[in-house]
């Protein structure tokens, strides 16, 4: 009989960037979103690992740079540190970028947790002409190490025997502080019951920078030491002229430059080595000047030729004529009239509402190729490194609407999905910031299945296509700018890592866009079948009648017939369930021209979809939810009557 595994938990952490979700990956073969770029990681991936006769438990962390956090990702890391007893904690590192990374390993070494080390990327590190001695580095710093490359394989077999393995206690490095710093470290160890999860040597310096999470445990768990620790830290933050995390950050970074001489070594001939093409690439982007041609190209032939053309124009043409049209919708109506010859339970999968000609046609035929492109090309932005950098490039601009570059990263999630977008809003710093982000991404950011109808009706039409775009643009500029003036709080600080510029791996883009088509499948198309059934429901009690009267006056209001009433009513379940059906319509050419760019301008401005709204609910409390979404609806339609009125008083054509 086999003895039991034993088991045992391991906990990934380290930056964003450093490949944490590409060994988890490797680990436990569930696939966690690997991105080029920071903030991927914002809900903790869980999974597990058999390795030989061990069953690890693997917890993918947030990306944190320090234990002192700054954002919610490394809020969330270092209470999952705290809270969460594991047998280990590996620290991944980019193996190019060791003196900034080894801080926050000193950092874990003070918190008394089992730790290891594993430099990754080593591939890239050899290629800048850096080798590293890791048993130089191990000795110094009193942790394992082990060198990787996990995107292709190199060194895993080191790393599973690692985590699995026995591991000796090692004291680990002790970093000097000034001498004011220690006494403090000693005064205010003496006076806690214990570290809260972490050593208290540890625990004490989270006191002395002032961390406010560390703090609360004080308060909770040593109230009556509150006060003598306060004055403790008040007198040694009176000794220096800058903030205590100063003196404590130089000292780690001092020895931190004692181990790294020791450790690491350069060969001038490769650094040298003249500039790459991909490297030349990077910095081309993120120039003020030059880098706004790139993004152009970028959304000319990734977003209007691929997703709007392509995806939008020729597959959804061959799906929805070729296959739905000629082969799906007759054989299932005549299958369904045989089986169901009551028109009123017939008329529930097929007909005007029905969940095979309404519901699965949407979901497979429109929406599913204009997901599948987006994703695509969402996927090969994420793995060449560009999307940090369009960051670094929008930054001065998104100040001025209250958002730092860093919320490029759920804005531009947000054209793929809203509702992920909006759960993504914190990696923001923030609480001003994310409710920005969220106002915006309900307001101004259409989801990727919207998007495509969009450039799929009107990638044929230049002047509208570029009305539609001008219009949204400027609502959303303008909006966050009001937005940032009305609402108080502090103007966000941003920084953010950039990783090189890289040709995309194949295994990588194919597998993240797989998983976000499985993710459609899983948890999209079901709503899209519920929308056809709520549907069918408002029609046999005539709720939706009701509904659409109250919704045509506004829709006539902006120029646009009964029958776009249908769209909005239908937007509020699904973003891209409205599109769809204005998609219907231009294509029985019910609509065209001035009305179609505004159907569009005001449907993509409209109120989100159920989904979002709820998230939005759930992430930012009721209050705000219903306030975007009180604010959004009478906006929407504003907008559309202005833009109708000026179109139609000019006479423009479109």
């Amino acid at each position: 009989m086999a003895a039991p595994a034993k088991s045992r938990k391991l906990m990934l952490f380290g930056s964003p960037n450093v490949g944490k979700s590409v060994i988890f990956s490797e680990l436990t073969g569930v696939y966690a979103v690997v991105s080029n770029y920071p903030g991927t990681t914002v809900e903790v991936a869980r999974g597990q690992a058999r390795i030989a006769d061990v069953l690890l438990d693997v917890v993918d962390t947030p990306g944190a740079y320090s234990l002192t956090p700054f954002s919610e990702e490394e809020r969330v890391a270092r209470d999952l540190l705290i809270d969460e007893p594991t047998d280990l904690v590996l620290h991944v590192i980019d193996a190019k970028n060791l003196s900034r990374a080894l801080p926050l390993t000193l950092q874990l070494i003070e918190a008394g947790v089992p730790r290891a080390l594993d430099l990754n990327i080593i591939d890239e590190a050899a290629r800048a002409g850096l080798s590293m001695d890791t048993d130089k580095l191990s000795a110094d710093l009193g942790v394992p190490v082990v060198a990787t490359a996990a995107t292709n394989g190199v060194g895993m077999d080191g790393l599973r025997a690692l985590v699995a393995g026995e591991r000796p206690k090692a004291p680990g490095v002790v970093v000097s502080y000034p001498e004011p710093v220690e006494s403090a470290i000693e005064k205010i160890a003496t006076l806690l019951q214990s570290g809260y999860g972490l050593a208290q040597r540890a625990a004490a310096l989270l006191v002395l920078q002032r961390d406010e999470g560390m703090w609360e445990r004080v308060r909770r768990a040593d109230a009556g030491a509150v006060s003598e620790v306060e004055r403790v830290v008040a007198e040694t933050e009176a000794q220096y002229s800058n903030p205590l995390c100063f003196p404590i950050a130089v000292a780690r970074q001092r020895t931190v430059e004692r181990i790294v001489n020791k450790a690491l070594s350069r060969d001038a001939r490769a650094v040298a080595v003249r500039e790459s093409f991909g490297e030349l690439v990077g910095r081309l982007a993120i120039h003020p000047i030059a880098g706004i041609p790139i993004l152009v190209a970028v959304v000319y032939f990734g977003l209007y030729l691929f997703v709007g053309r392509l995806g939008a124009g020729i597959v959804v043409d061959f799906l929805e004529h070729q296959v739905f049209e000629r082969y799906v919708t007759p054989v299932s109506t005549d299958l369904v009239a045989r089986l169901l010859p009551w028109p009123t339970w017939s008329s529930l999968f097929v007909g005007e509402y029905g969940l095979i000609t309404l519901g699965l046609r949407y979901a497979f035929a429109i929406v599913l190729p204009l997901v599948g492109a987006f994703f695509l090309m969402f996927a090969l932005l994420e793995d060449t490194g560009y999307l940090p950098r369009l960051a670094l490039l929008v930054d001065r601009m998104f100040k001025r609407i209250g958002l730092s570059g860093r919320a490029v990263i759920p804005i531009v999630l947000g054209l793929g999905c809203d509702t992920m977008a909006t759960l993504v809003t914190r990696v923001l710093e923030t609480r001003r910031e994310r409710l920005i982000a969220t106002f915006l991404l309900a307001l101004a950011i259409p989801c990727s299945a919207q998007l495509g109808v969009i450039l799929g009706l009107l990638s044929t039409h230049p002047m509208g296509l570029a009305i539609w775009a001008g219009v949204v643009l400027a609502v959303f500029l303008l909006s966050g700018f009001m937005a940032a003036r009305l609402l108080p709080g502090q103007a966000a600080r941003f920084y953010l890592e950039i990783p090189p510029m890289r040709w995309p791996s194949l295994r990588n883009v194919t597998a993240k866009t797989y998983t976000r088509l499985r993710w459609y499948a899983a948890e999209v198309i079901p709503l899209f079948l519920l929308a056809s059934v709520v549907i069918w429901l408002g029609e046999l009690t005539r709720l939706f009648q009701l509904a659409l009267t109250v919704l045509r006056p506004a829709v006539n209001a902006i120029g646009l017939p009964d029958s776009a009433a249908e769209a909005f009513l239908f937007g509020f379940f699904r973003r891209d369930y409205g599109a769809a059906r204005i998609f219907d319509q231009a294509s029985a050419q019910a609509m065209s021209g001035v009305p179609l760019v505004v159907a569009m301008v005001t449907i993509t401005l409209f109120v989100p979809c159920i989904a979002q709204f709820l998230v939005m609910v759930r992430e930012r409390g009721w209050r705000a939810g219903v306030s975007v979404a009180a604010v959004i609806l009478p906006f929407a339609f504003g907008v559309g009557f202005l833009l109708n009125l000026v179109l139609t008083s000019t006479g423009v054509q479109i």
